[in-house]
């Protein structure tokens, strides 16, 4: 059986600095040809967790939507969660480019919480600069840290729901399934409906799409 996301990472930060406020942090989004990169940022009361969210949280990419849903639902509900959330922009990712930007959109998630941080536990391998406390990073954290774990969660529903209503504005594009990521059905669409304000001009299908012979442009309104 697979093990799961447990406390032993907070555990040990609380075994050094028993006073710690730690903070899970996780991005959503790095990979899309198109929408933002959404970061959570989620302070769990240990004690107070419910069951459910301790047999339930993992890396939300190996979570089906329908699960992912319901533990979005319970963690927002259940009292024992501090949820923060951040974003960086289309325009952001390009000025940047999007590991700067997801370094963004998860400083921004912690300073979205309503309750100061101490201690951040981030998934990844790259260290955020100018980030508003101390902190570890934990490689595949998400599938190894329970309050990393439910930041993934918070990320990738909290993005998704918006592409889904991108895709109302944008139809044609898939989003409402791919939500933005480069699959098939989106690498199509861009190249026979042209680009939206949402598409990332320095990612790879999309810049071919600009470089080609008459690049096409979707206006906005």
């Amino acid at each position: 059986m697979p093990k799961l996301p447990n406390f032993k990472f907070e555990k040990a930060v609380l075994k050094r600095l028993p006073d710690a406020i730690i903070v899970g942090v996780d991005e959503a989004g790095c990979a899309p040809l198109a929408g933002p990169v959404v970061a959570g940022a989620v302070i769990l009361d240990q004690k107070k967790l419910p069951k459910s969210l301790r047999q339930g949280l993992d890396d939300s990419k190996k979570i089906p939507f329908e699960k992912r849903e319901e533990l979005y639902g319970i963690l927002v509900s259940c009292g024992a969660a501090v949820i923060g959330m951040g974003r960086a922009e289309v325009h952001e990712i390009e000025s940047y480019n999007i590991l700067n930007a997801a370094h963004l959109a998860m400083r921004r998630a912690v300073a979205s919480l309503n309750r100061i941080a101490t201690f951040a536990l981030i998934d990844g391998n790259r260290t955020p600069k100018d980030f508003p406390c101390a902190l570890e990073t934990i490689v595949k954290g998400d599938g190894k840290s329970l309050s990393i774990a439910a930041a993934s969660i918070i990320a990738k529903v909290t993005r998704d729901r918006y592409m889904v209503e991108l895709a109302r504005e944008y139809p044609g594009y898939g989003w409402e399934r791919n939500v933005g990521y480069p699959t098939p059905d989106h690498r199509k669409a861009i190249m026979a409906l042209g680009l939206t304000p949402h598409h990332r001009k320095t990612f790879g299908t999309v810049k071919k799409q600009l470089q080609g012979p008459e690049p096409i442009q979707v206006d906005m309104f």
